[in-house]
């Protein structure tokens, strides 16, 4: 069989050391399709039940092993289904090929049959984004959308005329210009080292702070020895962007955890507090936690000169990596031999931690989520990778499950969209088949892609969805009721049986409804060899909220329940009981 487009792009991806492509077939992509097919033996083209779950999927690859995460869908609403998951890829910086299909090349814009100019609808997601003129074109575009999406971190974009798939190499005749064999598949990865100008006025920045703070983010994930090395040399405290939760582990005595709506107290003091912040490797969008301008002098290190300066005003902009730029600052500043300040927060962080035990060990019927939350976190192993997903279950992830060196944890940051968890999770486990895999999401995001569930089973994936089921899309109905005053309107889920759903997919359920029995079904959960949803049926009046809470929010909290929120007495009761004092 003569050897055809199809046949060229798939080699290419072979070359770049592309070894999974997550998809479905489709008409618009047979030729495609064939060719994977064909290659079987070097790629594993691993079918799911809905496109988006494959370029979430795609993204999650990207995230947990570094490498690029590669995803395929069919001409027209196939390719549109990929959107959500490569914009998530988009704005969290992943390294994502998405490759698609067009209708025959001679009917493209005559309204033909799912006739959608898709490399016009990428436009805008896709920092690389190419249609494929004929097989001699084949080997540039795809080297060219593997190298861009790893050089700049985001999502590269080729499709190509159905036709045109199975065109055969030796048929398309090749521009003059086109030399064969000019490209191929290498890629030097830059490590920038930050200039010395910057470096200077950086040390003595931290040279001169009392109160330092390190900010760390998606970018310093592999960073954790350096920006402990940093944080012992000045005396600072650690504070985690939500993509940076396992930057450093949660028992590190630099760290005070996470920031924003779903951070900590004493990571919120010492951001309140402090005169200097190095800010490692995050652009943490929620600009309202940050220090108030002109409170402190402020440092940045980030690959991308361009996100200098983007949230919070820099004296000093370290263009690198971040690894490497924290170690030179090391080496650098002084010893700063006062510590009340790292004291004080290690003093709010050991407050908060037993506030976030008796939380998390409470009696209470209906189940309270952090409960599930917090006996997961004390099961899991020093290697588990865990896959969050977005709302409520963000909270207790974030709060109440400490992440340990050696463990990879991440969710939809920037995004925040709902479904990536089980997504992700597949892909984790994947990419690596003997460690642990946690999808810990919620009820409503689930229930948008659980039929992937069953892709889990096919691959015989024993990945463990753990489900905070409060048959509610819980966040939306506190943004209603605590940031607008307004009662809490369409918000309920019709509940769902998921453990009944992961037995007629083929795997294993359970379910728990007493903390009590939590975590005992969880050691049962977690030690069974196959994949498993543990459905955790769980208070829906448990309130995320702030770690401190602002008199406003109080107030419409208060406007919500007296304008006619459902169950208004059953939330304030059960705000008292989680002691008032606490909240308002």
């Amino acid at each position: 069989m003569a050897r055809t487009a199809s046949d060229i792009l798939v080699d290419v991806l072979v070359d770049w050391g592309v070894d999974t492509v997550f998809g479905i077939p489709g008409d618009g992509i047979n030729g495609i399709i064939e060719a994977l097919r064909r290659r079987q033996d070097d790629i594993r083209f691993v079918q799911v039940r809905h496109e988006e779950a494959a370029a979430f999927a795609a993204c999650g690859y990207a995230k947990f092993t570094g490498r690029l995460g590669v995803c395929i869908a069919t001409s027209g609403p196939g390719g549109l289904h990929l959107l959500n998951g490569l914009y998530d890829a988009k704005l969290d910086h992943q390294p994502v090929l998405a490759i698609t299909g067009l209708q025959y090349h001679d009917l493209i814009g005559t309204h033909t049959q799912q006739d959608v100019e898709l490399d016009k609808v990428f436009q805008d997601v896709s920092l690389f984004n190419q249609r494929i003129m004929g097989a001699a074109h084949v080997a540039n575009i795809t080297t060219l959308a593997c190298r861009t999406a790893l050089a700049h971190r985001g999502v590269a974009h080729i499709t190509m005329p159905v036709d045109l798939q199975e065109q055969a190499a030796k048929d398309d005749t090749r521009a003059p210009r086109n030399v064969k064999g000019h490209t191929n598949a290498l890629f030097a990865p830059e490590l920038p080292v930050p200039s010395e100008a910057e470096t200077r006025r950086a040390v003595e920045i931290l040279d001169a702070g009392q109160r330092i703070v390190i900010m760390a983010g998606q970018g310093a994930l592999k960073a954790t020895d350096p920006l402990e090395r940093l944080a012992d040399r000045l005396g600072a405290v650690i504070v985690k962007a939500l993509l940076g939760k396992a930057a450093v582990p949660d028992d590190s005595p630099f760290t005070t955890g996470q920031i924003g709506l779903l951070g900590t107290a004493p990571s919120q003091t010492a951001l309140e507090t402090c005169d200097t912040l190095l800010i490692a490797g995050s652009t943490f969008p929620y600009i309202e936690y940050y220090p108030k301008p002109g409170q402190a002098r402020a440092i940045q290190i980030d690959l991308d000169a361009a996100r200098i300066g983007l949230r919070y005003p820099a004296e000093a902009g370290l263009v690198g990596d971040c690894a490497l730029a924290l170690d030179i600052l090391t080496q650098r500043v002084k010893r700063h031999d006062d510590r009340s300040f790292l004291e004080t927060a290690q003093a709010g962080k050991a407050e908060w931690m037993k506030l976030m035990e008796e939380r998390g060990t409470r009696p209470d019927l209906p189940m309270k989520p952090q409960v599930a939350a917090w006996e997961l976190g004390k099961r899991l192993t020093d290697t588990a990778i865990v896959a969050c997903d977005s709302g409520t279950i963000a909270t207790w992830w974030a709060r109440q499950i400490p992440v340990k060196r050696g463990q990879m944890h991440t969710l939809s940051g920037n995004l925040a969209t709902m479904a990536p968890g089980l997504p992700y999770a597949i892909a984790a486990q994947i990419a690596y088949p003997d460690r642990q895999v946690i999808a810990y999401v919620g009820d409503g995001g689930f229930s948008m892609l659980m039929a992937d569930f069953v892709t889990a089973v096919k691959y015989k994936l024993p990945i463990k969805v753990i489900i905070n089921n409060n048959s509610s899309l819980g966040q939306i109905r506190w943004e209603q009721m605590v940031m607008l005053g307004n009662p809490e309107y369409a918000c309920d889920l019709h509940p769902i049986d998921f453990a009944k759903v992961a037995e007629a997919c083929g795997g294993t359920g359970f379910t728990i409804r007493d903390p009590k029995e939590c975590g005992a079904i969880l050691d049962a959960a977690l030690a069974h060899p196959g994949p498993v949803v543990v459905d955790c049926l769980v208070d829906n009046n448990e309130p995320p909220m702030p770690a401190k809470v602002e008199a406003k929010q109080a107030l419409r909290f208060a406007e919500a329940l007296a304008r006619g929120t459902p169950d208004a007495l059953g939330l304030a009761a059960t705000m008292v009981k989680n002691r008032a004092r606490e909240i308002i």
